[in-house]
């Protein structure tokens, strides 16, 4: 008899996170609803998977809306997905055995059954599990891509972060010193996550509610401007962002969580006809497109996690019926590094 048949009782429903409704602007509470749903039956080439951590991520917000998009929308009545890292509690596959952790995408619920072909290893002899979901995962390939593949950053250059205290923003900054940056500079919104971007190695980082960005970025650039812009933020972050940039600057355009929940149209940069003078470059990019790299991505991190080049934040809620709050406050930006939800 396979571990995966002993005797153990196996769950026949699982508790999930539905979209009851499509946010307008800030999402609500009443955008969401805990469910209870049954659980296929698991087919050959299929695990059953126990989720430990669930991944909450700003890019959602977009999935949330019925609009096309490079990703499909969330369904209304049926669970949210997302990154999750879990253990395997029933295999029929023989790829994947009992016991084994997984990465996959159907997070926000308590089990998974899905295709073992959709689970990636968690090499948890490098990094404990929920690492997987950040530093080791999707978010630390973001930064990693978006740095040096995007932005094509070279060491002796000035990097901006915006969003700097953030999953990716944070992890970017790091590895830009780990590379040879001269200068790294991050922006951030509360006293306490500015102090926290000067322990991780930054040489300098703002609070952007203490005054515009603009002049707080000239401050922290000096003469020499900037080379590389990695953009979390949009909006008034871009805007100062082009005015610093030096000649055949670099914008890595992540993401614009300033915008996620705006419901009138955003003010384009007003002086995006500097990109032309000045000769810049304004990459927009998708992780996905980059998941060729992981392997030396990988490698990398994990040698820089084992010897302290790059530490790595985690904001930890704990119950699944705390993820849509956990979601909300994201937004807000009440997390240092990764938020995730512990199950």
């Amino acid at each position: 008899m396979s571990a995966s048949t002993e005797t153990i009782t196996l769950p026949a429903t699982t508790r999930e996170i539905q979209l009851a409704s499509r946010p307008h602007g800030r999402p609500v509470p009443e955008n969401f609803r805990l469910a209870e749903t049954a659980l296929p039956e698991l087919q050959d080439g299929q695990v059953l998977v126990r989720n430990l951590f669930i991944s909450v991520d700003p890019y959602m917000r977009g999935r949330m809306n019925d609009v096309k998009s490079y990703s499909a929308p969330f369904a209304l009545d049926a669970a949210l997905d997302g990154g999750a890292v879990g253990e395997v509690i029933a295999s029929r596959s023989a790829d994947r055995k009992v016991g084994d952790a997984v990465v996959h995408s159907l997070g926000w619920r308590e089990y998974a059954v899905l295709d073992a072909g959709a689970t990636t290893p968690a090499r948890t002899d490098l990094a404990p599990a929920p690492a997987f979901l950040g530093a080791l995962g999707m978010t630390g390939l973001t930064a990693y891509a978006g740095l040096l593949k995007v932005a094509e950053f070279k060491a002796g250059e000035v990097v901006f972060v915006s969003g700097a205290a953030g999953a990716v923003g944070s992890l970017v900054g790091q590895i830009a010193k780990a590379m040879g940056a001269s200068r790294v500079i991050g922006s951030a919104g509360s006293p306490e996550k500015v102090a926290r971007l000067l322990e991780l190695g930054f040489d300098a980082a703002f609070n952007y509610h203490d005054g515009p960005v603009a002049g707080q970025l000239a401050e922290a650039a000096g003469e020499r401007g900037i080379d590389v812009y990695f953009d979390n933020v949009g909006g008034e972050h871009l805007e100062a962002a082009l005015s610093a940039l030096t000649v055949g600057g670099r914008v890595a355009m992540c993401g614009a969580i300033s915008q996620y929940n705006s419901t009138e149209p955003t003010p384009a940069p007003r002086n995006l006809m500097q990109a032309i003078g000045k000769q810049l470059t304004l990459k927009g990019f998708l992780v996905g497109g980059y998941w060729q790299h992981m392997a030396e991505f990988v490698a990398t991190m994990s040698g820089w996690l084992a010897d302290g080049t790059v530490r790595y934040d985690e904001t930890i809620v704990d119950g699944l019926e705390n993820a849509p709050q956990a979601f909300m406050d994201l937004l807000d930006g009440a997390n240092t590094g990764k938020m995730l939800v512990r199950l």
